[in-house]
């Protein structure tokens, strides 16, 4: 996976989901980035479809966001720009375009940017990042469709293909733990008794205290002697960034049938013009008979 050259990114770790997952989609459909990446955002794919075997096309991932205003904590607490990664799930037999079959031109389009499989055993998901966002907002995945007459395993027909978008860091880590990139919630309703650096404590009605240690780079919104209610907000919430997942259908089209489509009109066509033809004629007979 192509790592950030960013300074002090905030960053999104597709190697995660490759880390913890055998298969990155779960039965629902969901890909499991959502697990660790809370927020929503949108996702906007464009591709083709249809296409011939074994060709090469290109599928466009849009991750919006402002990304040169945008920033998130990093674990160090600091502010880092926000990058990006993205996953894209295909049917069985469609892969990767070969670098060596790329055009010019959809070289151009990717910009350097580097897709790689999920795992050895799945070469139809490949995924991207962490890369700049301010650079990447707008990936080019380049596709080649599975030849029929050579792979009986992917018949003509319509498939589904299903993409994913990650922008900055998620809130929860794989082991379960959260990250900074998180906001924080009174422990219990009272007073806030004592802010030590970045710990809330706060005094219950009978006198007991419950605190709750807020992570690097947390901004507290709390005073001592304020109160409180349990699950009221103590910090900013930190996240601008959000996972987005979007699907398409494309058909991989057979040659022949595009073939006999066109035979098939052009017959009808021609068929048509006979009629009218033979019409005009027959009227001109009727006209010189006196009728």
């Amino acid at each position: 996976v192509l790592a950030a050259s960013a300074g002090t990114p905030a960053t999104a770790y597709p190697i995660f989901a490759q880390q913890n997952f055998a298969n990155p989609q779960e039965a629902t459909g969901k890909i499991v980035c959502a697990n660790c990446h809370l927020a929503s955002k949108p996702l906007a794919v464009s591709m083709p479809v249809a296409v011939l075997p074994d060709t090469i096309f290109k599928a466009t991932i849009e991750i919006p966001l402002k990304y040169e205003k945008r920033r998130q904590p990093i674990a160090s607490g600091e502010k880092g720009e926000l990058n990006v990664g993205a996953i894209a799930i295909m049917p069985e037999g469609w892969k990767l375009a070969p670098r060596d079959r790329l055009p010019k031109v959809l070289k151009k389009q990717m910009k350097g940017l580097a897709w790689a499989q999920y795992s050895k055993d799945k070469p139809n998901i490949v995924v991207a990042g962490p890369v700049p966002g301010k650079s990447y907002s707008n990936m080019t995945l380049p596709i080649l469709a599975p030849d029929p007459n050579t792979n009986k395993d992917t018949p003509f027909d319509k498939y589904t293909f299903y993409y994913g978008g990650n922008r900055g860091r998620g809130q929860v880590y794989p082991e379960g733990n959260l990250s900074n990139n998180n906001q924080f919630f009174a422990p219990a309703t009272g007073k806030v008794s004592a802010i030590d650096g970045l710990t809330v404590t706060v005094q219950k009605a009978d006198g007991t205290t419950a605190s709750k240690e807020c992570l690097p780079g947390a901004n507290i919104v709390v005073a001592v002697g304020e109160s409180v209610t349990e699950g009221d907000p103590i910090t900013t919430n930190p996240n601008v960034g959000g996972f987005g997942q979007d699907e398409k259908e494309m058909t991989l089209q057979d040659i022949n049938r595009v073939y006999a489509y066109c035979a098939l009109g052009t017959s009808i066509f021609l068929a048509q013009l006979s009629f009218v033809l033979k019409k005009k004629q027959f009227e001109k007979v009727q006209l010189a008979e006196g009728f």
